[in-house]
Formats: C-alpha cells, structure tokens, sequence
C-alpha cells in the first residue's frame, strides 16, 4: 500500500510548537510507516519523517511571512497530483483545495476534516462529495449535508504524555488566545476561585489579548508562558488540577483535551461540539453549560480520579487505535 500524505503547509510537519494539523498529519504518518505503509509525506522541506519527504514548499507560511500562503498552497497541493499514479491512495490533510483537484486523476482521495472555518468553504466539500472519502475528526463535527466514510478521532503517542499521579494545586488553560479557545473565562474562574492559572499557547487574536487577557497577567495568579513544546508542553499539562476548557465554538476535536488527560489531568469543559465525546462527566472531567458550573466544578475536581483520565485516553485515543482505523478505511476503499 503506498500512500502519499497531504500536509497542510502553515507549518512545518510536525510543528514545532503550534500546528494541530499538522501535528495530526505528522503523528498518523508516523504509525502507518511503523506499521510498515509505505507513506510518502507532501509537506514542507523542513519537515522531518521517518517516511519519504516530497517537498516544493521551504517552510511554513505561518512562520516565514515572506511566503505568500497561496502560492505555496498552490505549489505544494498540484505537486501531490503530479504525482498520483505513482500512489494507492492521497489522504488529503489539508483542507478543501485539494478536493478540486480530485477529478483529474484516478487516485482515490481520502480527507480528513478537521473542521469548518466558515459554512462559506462547504460548496466546495459538497461538490465533491461523490467522489472524495471524508473523515469526520468527530461525530459532532459532521455536516448535515455531506456523506461521510467515518468517523476517527485523533490519536496521540500516550509514551510521549508521562503520567503525573498528583497534579499540583495550579489551573491550567492551553490553547490559542482567541475567543474561541476561551481563555477570558479561565482567567475569570480561576480568580472566582483564588486558584493560580498557568496559561500556554500562541495569541492568536491581538486585540482579544490586549483587552482580556494581557490586563491580568501578573505573573503571580495569572501566568502566561507563551507557545510550548517537548518537556514544557507535557510539564505544563500534567502539573495541573484541571484543564480549563470553557470553549466559545463548536470544537470539532481538541487536542489538549486528550493530551491532559493523558497526563492524568482532569478537564472541566463547556459541554459544546465534540466535548462530550472525549469527556466522561464525573470521570475523567465534567461538562458544564454555564460559567458558574465550571466555577463549581473546579470545587469538585478532587473527586476525580487522576489515573482514570490515564485510562480513558489508552483505551479510546492513542495514535495505534487512529492508524488501524485508517488502515481499515484505505483497504475498504482499495478493495
């Protein structure tokens, strides 16, 4: 089985520090190529992979702004389809681009949507919808109107997240600074309750930052850490009590989630999109529907068993469970 992978080219693959997509892409080439696929990864040339890298790309748009985004899109996916005799199977992790493409060449496609930016972009999905193998990252991400050869939430390499059995008194909040990630109202119930707030991630919304966030940033209740990777990223998600996840979207997935839990922390979270598929409330976390209940909640986040979230995530989310599942779909399709 030869596969060629599809990157999205923000950053690099995997990202060095922020990049949930192409983290994805990165962890389910890596299992397929130890499962022995051959997989060749269309991605950035300073991406790394045991795998063959393909690369028209130098680095991410995202990271090099003298890249003009769609021109390297344009170089970067029309290479992938100058090649697709040469493959099985193109598993497109990159958005709707690709898809237009899919008509041109006898090489089935499989894409992964890892979420809607607008209902805008959904004409092109729908477009296509007879042709291309749509993914759905969860259940509560998919669309009404398109058809959908499965569901496979995301996996993470669990040897990579070290159990922390005890945690620290500290709340956690991880993940973009942006309305939708919802790091104004983790600063609010982490001062409800007099917890100190460890925050990570990259600003991705300057103006939320500069007007919610940054006014409350002290470096003693609230802290902000910024952007982390390797052993800060998995210090920081299992040196908490609690990751706070009062989400202001549908989240199609969250990868901090299962990270934390993985970890053996515990999440209290806004019982929005795909939440309730990756919590089990009163286990492994609790789902809330108002700002007061994840206050509360953080009251009762002793009543969670740390090494239950441990299990959770072995059992249901590790980056083994995704491959087979997508060894499975890429057979049912060959076949």
């Amino acid at each position: 089985m030869r596969i060629a992978m599809l990157a999205p080219i923000s950053w690099r693959t995997p990202p060095r520090h922020y990049g949930p997509w192409e983290l994805v892409t990165s962890l389910l080439t890596e299992a397929l190529i130890a499962k022995g696929v051959d997989v060749t990864l269309f991605a950035t040339a300073d991406s790394e992979t045991a795998g063959t890298l393909a690369a028209v790309v130098p680095a991410g748009y995202s990271e090099d702004r003298s890249l003009d985004a769609k021109v390297m899109e344009m170089l970067h996916v029309s290479h992938v389809f100058e090649h697709a005799g040469e493959f099985d199977i193109i598993h497109n992790q990159a958005d709707f681009v690709p898809l237009t493409f899919s008509r041109l060449v006898q090489t089935p496609l499989v894409t992964t949507i890892h979420g809607f930016s607008s209902e805008r972009i959904v004409p092109v999905f729908k477009r296509y919808d007879d042709i291309v193998h749509y993914v759905a990252i969860s259940d509560a991400d998919r669309h009404p109107s398109l058809a959908y050869a499965d569901t496979i939430h995301h996996g993470i390499p669990i040897e990579d997240f070290p159990f922390d059995p005890v945690g620290s008194d500290d709340l956690l909040f991880f993940g973009r600074i942006h309305p939708d990630k919802g790091a104004a109202d983790a600063i609010k119930a982490a001062q409800a309750t007099g917890d100190r707030l460890v925050m990570a991630g990259i600003i991705q919304d300057e103006g939320y930052h500069a007007r919610e966030v940054e006014p409350h940033i002290d470096g003693d209740q609230i802290i902000y850490l910024g952007p982390v990777g390797g052993a800060r990223r998995t210090q920081a998600l299992g040196g908490a009590k609690a990751l706070l996840h009062l989400i202001g979207f549908e989240e199609p997935f969250g990868l901090s989630v299962i990270e934390a839990m993985a970890c053996g922390t515990p999440v209290i979270a806004y019982n929005r999109g795909s939440m309730p598929e990756l919590i089990d409330h009163g286990v492994t976390g609790f789902l809330v529907e108002t700002f007061d209940e994840a206050v509360e909640a953080i009251g009762r986040i002793g009543e969670i068993d740390r090494a239950a979230c441990r299990r959770a995530v072995e059992a249901r989310f590790t980056v083994e469970r995704m491959a087979e599942r997508y060894m499975d779909l890429y057979r049912r399709i060959l076949a």
